[in-house]
Parts: structure tokens; C-alpha cells; sequence
């Protein structure tokens, strides 16, 4: 029962908390879960991590009377401690960028009953000059029809603190609340604060707008006329015979008098595309690939990697059904490239294959040159 004494009401919240430590431990991992398996569905963007906890009970006392009980008894009202605890099950979402967190939030409102939304970033980026912990906390309570479910039953009455944030400033909360004496430490050691809290920010703005311009520049080779971006060419138009080299029309040579491009990630991704159209290249795979090749061969342009694979990539899949054939292996878009790269220049690309690679792949050109004969 509501009360004015404090003492009474720690006895109380410390009964309840006892009596309900399971369920509420339980209703953590299961909204955890919930929302791990939620936010994907709902083509929430990635997240790096979803974290759960039940408050600690001293600790919950503890916020209780430093944030809410002076002014709750300096106005005469009778309290509950765990009323005023919209935290004591408490989620977290750490995700990449800063404007993943309104998307991310706009879920969050349209799934559950929202009882109160705290936006600590249009708190911060309203101030002048003020710089800190940016995030997105909004206090919910499950809702229908998902309360309907059996397994959510028991959390009816539950209300429950979800936080959204990045991972730049999941790092500046954890690092900030590290820092001691905070309140007293002197002038200078303030303003160093601010400064890094500043770059923190600088860093979130940073590494959207890097993501931005990385995806503008692979639109950019996406839309580019199909004639600018070396048109691709069936292999079998250059007549050529397994082990022949390309036809001098389709020279790697001449290929690259070209004005073009030096090869990058991003027009790697257009003219491997064509070729392999139902392929998903990762990005991260892709990036260390096409460095291999540029370190084999430095000043190799878009308009040279795509004439030697025009050369030779009609005899690889030829290989590829054989080697499919008599081998548990399989040969991936990547593994191909790398054959088509040996065969237009051997001595440039002879470190792209492993030697058993290379001497199964000869051994089947021989052949099928001696068949030929």
C-alpha cells in the first residue's frame, strides 16, 4: 500500500522484487527474444546486438529516492517505489547508424503500447553547445494482439524500458559513466569531456555519411550506360578453342587503351554481376578479392579485368562442369575468376591459384588440346 515512509516502502519494493525476481528475469530473456526475431521480419535495419537485464533491487532503490522522492515528499504524496522503476526490465538496441535509431523506434511504437518516449538526441542536437549521451529510450507494455499468446500472458502488467543507440554512442555511455567525481573534477577536465563527447558525435556523422557515399558510388556503376561500363560479351563470340588464348580483337592489351577506370570494389561489383547475376557478392569478400587482383596487377582498369574475363570465362565453366563432375568441390563465381584471371595471363595471376589449382587446371587444357589435335 502507497505510503509516505520510506523505510516501509524499501521493505515493500524489496518483497516484491523477491517475489518476482523469476518472472521478471523471465520476461527479459523473452522480450530479448521477442525482439530479436521481430526487427529482422519487419525489415528493421541490421543490428549489431540486443542485450536484456533485470535492474538490481538496491539499485532501484537507489534512483528511486535520489530522483523521485524529494519531490514526491516535499508535495505530501504517498508512494510505491516499484510505480516509479519504468526501468526495472530494461532492453537495449545497439545498432550501426544514428538514423537507424527513428527507424528502429518507429517499430517499437507501432508493435507495443507506448507509455513514454525520452529522445536524448533531439535533446542534445536542440542545444547549442551542449554534447553527451545521444539515444532513444521509450518506456512500453505489450499489447494485442501479441498478449493474447500464452507465453506473454504473465507480462500484462509489465512495463518495460527499451533503449536504442548506436555503437559509437553504446561506447561514449559506457566510458562516460566510468568517469569519476564527474560533478566536482575541475574546469579544464570538463572541457576535455565535452571535446570528446564531440568527436563521439563527429564519429556517428562520419561513418553515416561514409555509408552514404559508398552507396552512392555503387548506384553510380549501377546506372552507367551498359556501353560505358564494358559490355559484356558471350565468350563463345570470340571462337575461341579450350587453351587458346583471347583472339588479339579481345586483348587484355588492347583492352586497356581504354580510357577506364582503374579496378575498384565498385566496378568490380557491376561487371562480376553481369556474369554471375544470381550471385551474392558480400561486400567484405569483395573488397579483399579485388585487392588481391590489384596487388598482382596494379594498374589493372575496369575496361582490362572485364576483357579478360570475356577471354576466358567460356573455357573455365567448360573446366568447371568437368571438375564439378569428378570432384565433391564446387567452383564459386570467385573461384572461376580467379581461373579466368590465370588463364588470360599466366605469368601475372600465377599466385592467384593454389599449385593444385594450377596443375588441374593444366593438366585438363593439355587434354583438351590433345583432343582437339
Amino acid at each position: 500500500m502507497a505510503s509516505r515512509d520510506f523505510e516501509g516502502e524499501k521493505a515493500e519494493f524489496r518483497v516484491y522484487y523477491d517475489a518476482n525476481a523469476v518472472m521478471l528475469q523471465n520476461a527479459s530473456r523473452s522480450l530479448a527474444s521477442l525482439l530479436t526475431d521481430l526487427l529482422p521480419q519487419l525489415g528493421a535495419v541490421p543490428v549489431s546486438k540486443i542485450e536484456s537485464r533485470l535492474k538490481d533491487r538496491e539499485e532501484c532503490i537507489k534512483k528511486f529516492n535520489l530522483k523521485y522522492r524529494p519531490v514526491l515528499e516535499e508535495n505530501s504524496k504517498e508512494y510505491e517505489i516499484r510505480d516509479h522503476i519504468s526501468d526495472l526490465v530494461g532492453l537495449r538496441i545497439v545498432c550501426l547508424y544514428e538514423d537507424d535509431i527513428e527507424k528502429i523506434g518507429e517499430i517499437l511504437k507501432s508493435e507495443f503500447e507506448v507509455v513514454e518516449v525520452t529522445d536524448k538526441i533531439s535533446t542534445i542536437e536542440n542545444t547549442e553547445a551542449s554534447f553527451g549521451y545521444k539515444g532513444l529510450h521509450v518506456d512500453l507494455k505489450l499489447k494485442n494482439p501479441r498478449l493474447e499468446l500464452p507465453e506473454y500472458r504473465a507480462y500484462a502488467d509489465l512495463q518495460f524500458e527499451v533503449q536504442v543507440r548506436t555503437i559509437v554512442q553504446d561506447s561514449w555511455s559506457v566510458l562516460d559513466h566510468k568517469i569519476k567525481y564527474k560533478k566536482s573534477i575541475p574546469n579544464h577536465l570538463k572541457r576535455r569531456i565535452n571535446t570528446l563527447a564531440a568527436l563521439f558525435e563527429l564519429a556517428d556523422r562520419e561513418f553515416r555519411q561514409i555509408r552514404d557515399s559508398t552507396e552512392e558510388e555503387i548506384q553510380k556503376e549501377e546506372d552507367e550506360p551498359a556501353e560505358t561500363a564494358d559490355t559484356v560479351v558471350p565468350p563463345e563470340a570470340n571462337g575461341q578453342a579450350p587453351g587458346e588464348a583471347p583472339p588479339a580483337g579481345a586483348s587484355a592489351t588492347q583492352a586497356g587503351e581504354r580510357r577506364s577506370a582503374q579496378l575498384n570494389a565498385f566496378n568490380f561489383l557491376k561487371i562480376a554481376s553481369h556474369f554471375f547475376p544470381a550471385f551474392d557478392f558480400e561486400p567484405q569478400k569483395v573488397d579483399g578479392f579485388v585487392q588481391e587482383i590489384v596487388t598482382a596487377q596494379p594498374s589493372i582498369s575496369r575496361a582490362e579485368f572485364n576483357q579478360y574475363l570475356r577471354g576466358t570465362i567460356g573455357i573455365v565453366k567448360r573446366y568447371q562442369v568437368h571438375f564439378e563432375g569428378i570432384s565433391e568441390h564446387r567452383m564459386n563465381p570467385y573461384t572461376v575468376i580467379r581461373h579466368s584471371l590465370y588463364l588470360g595471363d599466366k605469368l601475372l595471376f600465377q599466385g592467384i591459384l593454389t599449385s593444385l589449382a594450377k596443375k588441374n587446371f593444366e593438366a585438363w587444357l593439355s587434354a583438351q588440346a590433345g583432343d582437339d589435335v
